[in-house]
């Protein structure tokens, strides 16, 4: 009888010996072992770079400069419901949720904000995205095409064994 109950215990035990328990298996010719914890995205986009990518008029992959500009005024028309011609850092914040996804995206009011005068007005926004526009453009074309709008991010994994260690970080 104790013999069959331990037979029975070791054919229910048999599947829990063979799980993996989360271990992430080495491939075959490497050394070192995989990295530790999420991997961050190499390819990012930037807020901005999400908006100018929506102001693509015509749908043929890519953005000008006359695209952007006209963009840019739709989406500060749109907020600007006084008609004063200018945002408060409030409205611009506003703003920036609706076309660039969050309240606190970049480029920020005081960046955007030339004069200092806690107004950004249509010409300052445009003057941002300008700056924005000329950094994304790798090939100096005028146009952005998606692939200039991607950002790559480098993958630094981050040093657990040092962490908390005199001296250390």
């Amino acid at each position: 009888m104790r013999a069959a109950s331990l037979l029975v215990l070791a054919l229910i035990a048999t599947p829990a010996f063979a799980q993996n328990l989360g271990r992430t298996p080495i491939p075959l010719g490497t050394k070192d072992a995989p990295p530790v914890g999420p991997v961050a995205p190499s390819l990012v986009v930037e807020p901005a770079a999400m908006m100018i990518a929506a102001c693509d008029a015509d749908g043929d992959g890519r953005v000008t400069r006359d695209e952007l500009h006209r963009c840019l005024a739709h989406s500060f028309a749109l907020i600007d419901t006084a008609r004063t011609g200018a945002l408060g850092y409030i409205a611009f914040a506003d703003w920036a949720e609706r076309w660039l996804g969050d309240r606190t995206a970049l480029p920020s009011p005081f960046e955007t904000d030339a004069d200092g005068d806690n107004k950004i007005t249509l010409a300052e926004l445009d003057a941002k995205f300008d700056q924005i526009f000329a950094r994304l453009d790798k090939d100096k074309d005028g146009v952005l095409t998606r692939a200039e709008l991607l950002t790559i991010r480098a993958n630094i994994a981050p040093d657990f064994e040092r962490r908390g260690k005199k001296g250390r970080p």
